[in-house]
C-alpha cells in the first residue's frame, strides 16, 4: 500500500502577468488539440523506434517551429539522435526534440517531457493521452507564452524519446547537452498532468530543495497542487528517478516534477483523449505556466551541480 504525504503549497501569486496569463488561458482549444492529435491512432502509441513515434517527432518539430523555438546549431532541425537497446533487446535509434528561447542571461531552465509511449500490444493501441501527450502539449503552451514575453533565463524545451524504455532520452541529453550543464539551474519535467478527478497535481522535488516552494504559484481555487513523492525514505513513493527529471537529479541539478498519481487508465489502452479530465488539464497547464514564469522572474536558486564544478576547479 502506498502512503502519501500531502502538503498544501504556499500560495504565491504574481500580479505582473495576470493579464498575460488570462490571455494565454484562452489557448485551451490548442492545448486540447495537441493532446488529441498526439494520442490519436495515427501515431500507433508512439513507441520508440517505430513509424508512429517518427510521426509524433515530426508533429512536435512542426509545433516547435510554429511557437517560435530556435534550434541549436549542433542539433540539426531540432533533433538529437541516440542509440539504445529497448526492453525487447532490439537496437533502435531514439530522437529527442530540442528547441530554445534565448533569455536575458545564459542561466538555463530546461522544460521537458517524454513524447513516446508503449505502442501496440496484442493488437491494441496504447495511445498515451495522459502519459505523456499531456506534458508535451503543455510544453507548446509554455513556449507560445514566451514567444511574446522575453524570459530572463534561457528556456530549453525538450521532448524526450525513450522515456518508456528507462528514461534513455534524458540520459542522452545530459550526456551531450546543447548547453553547458553548469548553466542549467533547474529542470521542470511534465509527465502525466491531465487525469485526476480530485483536482490534485503534485509538484515533486522540494524535499531536497525546499527553496523551490517559494516560487510555486497556486492561484486557482479549483486546483490543489501538493508537495510530496520526493522523500527517499518512502522508497516506492519516491518519484525522483521515475521520470526524466531523474537524469538531472543524479547530477544534483534541482528539479520540479509535475504529475498525477497513477489512475485506472495508466499504461492501459484506455489512456485515450476522451478519458482525460479536460477542465483539470487546462487548470494544471495554466498553473504550471504561472510557476515557470514566477521562477523565471524571481528565482535565485542555488545550483548544486555548478557549485560542485567550481569546487573541483579551485
Amino acid at each position: 500500500m502506498r502512503i502519501y504525504i500531502l502538503l498544501p503549497l504556499v500560495l504565491l501569486f504574481s500580479c505582473r502577468s495576470v493579464k498575460n496569463f488570462n490571455a494565454n488561458a484562452q489557448n485551451a482549444p490548442q492545448l486540447l488539440k495537441d493532446v488529441k492529435e498526439l494520442s490519436s491512432d495515427t501515431y500507433q502509441g508512439r513507441k520508440t523506434g517505430t513509424k508512429g513515434v517518427e510521426l509524433a517527432k515530426n508533429y512536435i518539430k512542426k509545433r516547435f517551429k510554429s511557437v517560435g523555438l530556435k534550434a541549436f546549431p549542433n542539433f540539426t532541425n531540432y533533433e538529437q539522435e541516440f542509440s539504445l537497446i529497448d526492453k525487447t533487446g532490439k537496437s533502435v535509434i531514439g530522437k529527442n526534440v530540442i528547441g530554445y528561447i534565448p533569455g536575458k542571461t545564459t542561466d538555463v531552465i530546461v522544460i521537458s517531457g517524454h513524447y513516446d509511449h508503449l505502442g501496440v500490444i496484442n493488437n491494441q493501441i496504447y495511445n498515451g493521452a495522459d502519459d505523456n501527450a499531456s506534458g508535451i502539449a503543455c510544453l507548446f503552451k509554455i513556449a507560445s507564452f514566451y514567444e511574446k514575453v522575453k524570459p530572463n533565463h534561457t528556456l530549453v524545451f525538450v521532448a524526450f524519446d525513450a522515456g518508456e524504455q528507462g528514461w534513455k532520452g534524458s540520459a542522452a541529453f545530459v550526456e551531450k547537452p546543447p548547453v553547458s550543464l553548469s548553466h542549467i539551474k533547474l529542470n521542470i519535467n511534465l509527465d502525466m498532468i491531465s487525469h485526476n478527478d480530485k483536482g490534485q497535481l503534485f509538484a515533486s522535488g522540494t524535499f531536497k530543495h525546499p527553496e523551490l516552494r517559494n516560487y510555486i504559484v497556486q492561484s486557482n481555487p479549483d486546483l490543489r497542487i501538493l508537495f510530496g513523492h520526493d522523500n527517499p525514505k518512502q522508497k516506492v513513493d519516491d518519484w525522483t528517478y521515475q521520470s526524466d527529471q531523474g537524469a538531472f537529479a543524479a547530477l544534483n541539478i534541482p528539479f520540479i516534477y509535475f504529475g498525477v498519481e497513477d489512475h485506472k487508465d495508466y499504461h492501459k489502452p484506455t489512456d485515450k483523449f476522451e478519458n482525460i479530465n479536460q477542465p483539470f488539464f487546462i487548470n494544471a497547464a495554466n498553473a504550471i505556466l504561472e510557476i515557470v514564469d514566477n521562477i523565471d522572474k524571481k528565482s535565485a536558486l542555488k545550483n548544486t551541480f555548478r557549485e560542485k564544478l567550481q569546487m573541483k576547479t579551485q
